[in-house]
């Protein structure tokens, strides 16, 4: 009980070297592949959603925002897979991490925006003044809609680290109150450790979903410059 509540959020060292690398670059060795021509049930179920996913998302775009279709994929898998690690026991989540959500979501938020400028200037300025707005109002608009623009990757980023943090906590300290109730109460102990259950089903589904909502503001945030 007296352990730090945030200690599993400190990223992890190695001999004092940060071992950070080495965790993002871990899901991807879990995903499966097939060297055969006649694929298994697993890969055959992967690529499946794969292609469900990707169709999802692709359907709204035209040809050039299509173009992202391999980099929008592989964002929600790795995600996805960073999130599902991170439920383990005595593991570490780099989505936690503000800076590498922001890291994330700084480049593919100004990819959007530039080809935005470069394809569609006018269509890009005009979402900074909508039709119809009165003369006084004008300054002010632009000044309103230029923040709105600015936010996006930040609010992307604190989305999903406020949302994986905020399970993470919450399944520590039910971990922790069960601990301490197995031995002063057991029927307590067994409905606290049912929550923990629900709780820890509930948090996958939010791992997945969060993997999907960002790749999905991004592909919008695309569409809307391409």
């Amino acid at each position: 009980m007296n352990e730090n509540l945030f200690a599993s959020f400190i990223a992890p060292t190695i001999l004092g070297l940060p071992a950070a690398v080495l965790i993002i670059l871990f899901p991807p060795l879990l995903i499966p592949t097939s060297k055969y021509l006649i694929n298994n049930r697993l890969i055959t179920t992967q690529q499946w959603l794969i292609k469900l996913t990707s169709k999802q998302m692709m359907t709204m775009h035209n040809i050039k925002g299509r173009t992202w279709s391999l980099m929008l994929v592989s964002l929600i898998i790795f995600i996805a897979t960073t999130n599902l690690l991170g439920l383990l026991p005595h593991s570490f989540t780099p989505t936690t991490q503000l800076s590498m959500n922001l890291a994330m979501a700084i480049p593919l938020w100004a990819g959007a925006v530039i080809m935005g400028f470069r394809s569609k200037i006018k269509n890009a300025l005009a979402h900074f003044l909508p039709q119809g707005t009165p003369t006084p109002l004008i300054p002010m608009l632009v000044i309103i809609e230029t923040i709105s623009l600015l936010i996006q990757p930040m609010a992307l980023a604190v989305r999903l680290t406020a949302n994986i943090t905020a399970g993470h906590l919450l399944m520590h300290l039910i971990g922790s109150a069960t601990l301490a109730m197995s031995t002063i109460n057991l029927p307590s102990t067994l409905i606290i450790f049912t929550i923990l259950i629900l709780l820890t089903i509930l948090e996958i589904a939010v791992a997945l979903i969060q993997a999907y909502v960002f790749t999905l503001l991004v592909s919008l945030y695309l569409h809307d410059n391409t």
